[in-house]
């Protein structure tokens, strides 16, 4: 005989699951029990019914599958009985939720249930209902809830105001029948019921601005006599915890009073008074009267302004932070970063008891103590923090110094007082965790050294002598590498030597060591090396007595595996052993960079070739570039290492950069066009953004196939150069171009009949929106073609917002003129047209292609739509 019939009991069949020794054993158990189960459902066995459905509970709690049950639970609610349904309601809320279809068969058992005699078995509905209750459910059942408020016995209302919340914040246009009957509940005398109604009338007030007014104005002073009541009430064994009469009360009535007395003066006022008295009677040597005291700083901070209470509840956060247990301190320091838009000088008062929770043993409580001091720091306190956590930064842990250094390097930029400051304190980091610093941080060091002319001598000093302590931080030795290639020669001669620092004897060898040393590491990426190489040329002309060393360190480089150093030290090389004539200008010291230039880059304020036509929540023009390239990078699926598009003045930024003039010699031809700047060049060659072509500028194209017409040009003598024809105008001769990377010049492009006429395209069309394509040339320029899209609605409703976004790959450019509006009319009864000119560098070779992005709003919800454009004339 089965030893697990439908007549074992529980304990029977717990028992002989947990004395499984393997997951085997206990699966090979439950399949048996859940055997016998179905065929005592599908015999209909009404004895057992309730005993297999317990059994069926704790199977589900081992994480079984139970769906075979679910309308015996149904049964047991039907049966008259209460043990049946207690059982019933108990699988119902365990086996099913409120997206379960048999829920539906439920509705009318809990309807008859709710308006049982028994009360015992309204409550059994009443807590099913609030535990699984759906929006449909909510609907059907709210009248017999709403009645079941004033029910007689207590605990019958209790479970109906639970019930209640299930219902408002399932449906809040139902919020309105149970404002009478909730507010009608804070005169109860019993406190699990007044518990209840106040968290009933708070959800209210927040899904309910009618309830919210009501209760402002009839309640208010009710509610601050009753919590004066609760402080003030004698001992009560009922309620008492800890030696505070009924905590939770307390709790409950203070985020009722905040809602209250939020944005509104007289609510505030009212409350004051207790406020004070919650804040200074209560014990904070308990946990029960630190939950009331932090509700009670939480209220204060959030109801209209009271400068004196708000001085209170920051002290009270000040004790908090001397607390020992971790979770009292971390809550303090939450709510002191809330606290500091409000009062900040009240907060800088607990500054050096914030700064040791920096140094805290607790993860959690470190980071939010360094938020804090972060917030906390101005301009008359910025030295000491720093000092402070810069000290702190040489003991503190390795998982915490990458945020201790970020905060750090940005406290410094925020709020540098004079830049000799901020450059010790930049060096004292790159010190300590230079290997934490981030890239950006360290480009802002050279730009801010660089503008510091009257430093540069102390500055390579002070690097020097830090590369001699801390040779393992990357980001330190690459600033060193740097400075050391720019000053190396005011380091040897101890040019601008300053009052504070002391002189140091530093021969032209020592300094080579140092950038051998640092090419030679281990430890050194690509970007060090490379830039050690160019130190290395650099010091190669300022000391001529170390120039065949340096020679020998750069030729070691020649059969690197790493084709950037390979390519560099041939270069170099051949400078330094076939061109002494024009070394020294080619190395000569950088111009000072310009800070504001580098500082619009680094914040990504750079254009980028999307058009934003109109879109309102960008703040932006219709037609206005983007300031970020987060959504072109986005929409090309690219990484977060995307180059940046350069900004008006980028160019002038890579002019600074390599030290050379890029401006090319205006070209002559019949339309007098004039030749792109050199700039472009760069641009193009970098593949940096997607930069704006004007359809009468010629491109010159560096890395084109070698042909063979080639123009003369300066050349390096091992060297292979060959000049680039202009693509427009084949009649031009090129600027002369010295190249370095053994460049290849273009052939010229042959004129093309640009006359043909293109047929329209519906490049995308969906069941909301079709954008069509036409396509023009013009005369003498086959690269360039203009595309005019125009958009129509498909759908009855109107489009705002209407924002078009394009990206196209390296071989093409991209131009996007303003969107004719950001407004597109319902059922095609108008359109949208925007210009589009798109150059094509691969022009017979590869075919145009875009992916586009078009993002629009229907009754002030967004949508979305992308697509990839592949089907245009190959012969764009």
């Amino acid at each position: 005989m089965n030893s697990f019939f439908s007549g074992t009991r529980l304990r029977d069949m717990i028992r002989a699951i947990r004395a499984c020794k393997t997951a085997a054993e206990e699966r090979a158990v439950v399949r048996k029990e859940c055997a016998a189960i179905r065929t005592s459902i599908n015999e209909n066995d009404h004895d057992y019914r309730h005993r297999n459905l317990a059994k069926l509970m704790f199977i589900h709690m081992l994480g079984y599958p139970t769906h075979f049950g679910q309308m015996e639970c149904l049964k047991l609610i039907a049966s008259a009985g209460f043990p049946e349904k207690r059982i019933g309601y108990l699988g119902l809320m365990l086996l099913l939720d409120e997206r379960q279809e048999v829920l539906m068969l439920v509705t009318n058992s809990l309807k008859q249930d709710l308006n049982h005699s028994n009360q015992y078995i309204v409550g059994l509905a009443l807590c099913a209902l609030g535990n699984i209750c759906s929006a449909e459910m909510a609907r059907d059942l709210a009248p017999e809830v709403e009645r079941l408020l004033q029910f007689r016995d207590p605990n019958i209302r209790k479970k109906a105001a639970l019930c209640s919340i299930r219902i408002i914040r399932k449906v809040p246009d139902l919020a309105e029948n149970f404002i009478n009957p909730a507010a009608a509940l804070l005169k109860e005398k019993h406190h699990g019921v007044l518990i209840t109604g106040i968290q009933l009338c708070t959800d209210l007030c927040k899904v309910s601005p009618e309830a919210l007014e009501f209760l402002r104005k009839k309640h208010t002073e009710g509610l601050v006599r009753t919590l004066k009541d609760v402080v003030n009430s004698p001992y009560t064994p009922e309620y008492d915890i800890a030696g505070i009469a009924d905590p939770f009360l307390h709790v409950r009535l203070l985020k009722l009073l905040r809602a209250l007395g939020q944005g509104d003066a007289d609510s505030s006022d009212a409350m004051n008074d207790i406020l004070a008295q919650v804040a200074t009677k209560t014990e904070s040597n308990k946990n029960a009267g630190n939950a009331i005291l932090y509700e009670c700083v939480e209220t204060i901070m959030s109801i209209e302004d009271n400068g004196g209470l708000r001085v209170l509840a920051i002290n009270i956060l000040g004790r908090f932070l001397s607390n020992r247990d971790n979770n009292i301190r971390y809550v303090a320091l939450n709510m002191l970063m809330k606290a500091i838009t409000v009062d900040a000088q009240a907060v800088q008062r607990h500054r050096a008891t914030i700064l040791e929770c920096v140094k805290d043993s607790d993860a959690s409580i470190r980071k939010r103590a360094l938020e804090l001091v972060y917030l906390l720091v101005n301009e008359t306190n910025v030295k000491p923090l720093t000092k402070e956590l810069i000290d702190f930064l040489e003991v503190s842990d390795q998982d915490f110094k990458g945020d201790l250094t970020a905060k750090i390097c940005s406290i410094v930029e925020k709020f540098s007082p004079e830049k000799i400051w901020y450059i010790d304190q930049m060096l004292k980091v790159l010190a300590e965790a230079g290997n934490f610093v981030k890239d950006e941080v360290w480009h802002a060091l050279i730009v801010v050294i660089s503008n510091a002319s009257d430093l540069h001598g102390y500055t390579v000093r002070a690097l020097y002598k830090a590369f001699k302590t801390s040779s393992e931080q990357e980001s330190l030795v690459r600033v060193a590498v740097w400075c050391i290639g720019e000053y190396g020669d005011m380091l040897m001669n101890n040019v601008g030597m300053l009052g504070i620092e002391d002189s140091v004897t530093v021969t032209d060898s020592d300094i080579v060591d140092v950038v051998e040393i640092a090419i030679k590491r281990h430890a050194s990426d690509l970007t060090t090396k490379a830039m050690a190489l160019i130190a290395l040329l650099k010091l190669s002309s300022r000391f001529p007595s170390c120039s065949e060393r340096i020679k020998d360190i750069i030729v070691h480089h020649k059969g690197s595996l790493v084709l950037e150093l390979q390519q560099r030290s041939l270069e170099f090389n051949s400078i330094i052993d076939k061109h002494q004539n024009i070394r020294s200008t080619l190395v000569e010291r950088m111009p000072i960079l310009d800070e504001a230039t580098f500082t619009t880059r680094r914040a990504g304020s750079l254009p980028a070739a999307v058009s934003t036509s109109g879109g309102a929540s960008l703040n932006l023009p219709n037609g206005a570039v983007k300031p970020s390239t987060s959504l072109l990078v986005d929409l090309l699926d690219l990484s977060d290492d995307v180059p940046a598009a350069p900004s008006s003045s980028g160019g002038d930024f890579l002019q600074d950069l390599l030290g050379v003039d890029l401006s090319p010699a205006p070209t002559q031809s019949g339309t007098n066009q004039v030749q792109k700047a050199g700039t472009d060049v760069l641009l193009d060659l970098l593949s940096i953004g997607a930069h704006p072509v004007q359809s009468s500028s010629s491109t010159t194209d560096i890395l084109s196939p070698i042909q063979n017409e080639k123009s003369p040009i300066a050349t390096l003598d091992a060297l292979s150069p060959s000049s680039s024809l202009s693509a427009q105008a084949t009649s031009a001769k090129a600027a002369p171009m010295m190249d370095l990377l053994d460049g290849f010049s273009p052939s010229p492009s042959k004129p093309e009949d640009n006359g043909s006429v293109y047929p329209p395209l519906v490049a995308f069309e969906s069941s909301s929106l079709r954008i069509t394509f036409n396509f023009s040339k013009q005369p003498g320029n086959p690269q360039i073609t203009i595309v005019l899209a125009t958009f129509t609605n498909l759908t009855p409703n109107v489009f705002t917002d209407f924002i078009f976004q394009a990206a196209v790959p390296k071989f093409l450019q991209l131009h996007l003129d303003p969107a004719s509006s950001n407004i597109l009319p319902a059922s095609g009864n108008g359109s949208i047209t925007q210009n589009l000119r798109v150059t094509n560098n691969q022009h017979g070779k590869k075919s145009i292609v875009m992916r586009t992005r078009i993002s629009y709003k229907i009754n002030n919800k967004d949508t979305l739509e992308e697509a990839q454009i592949n089907n245009f004339p190959r012969d764009l």
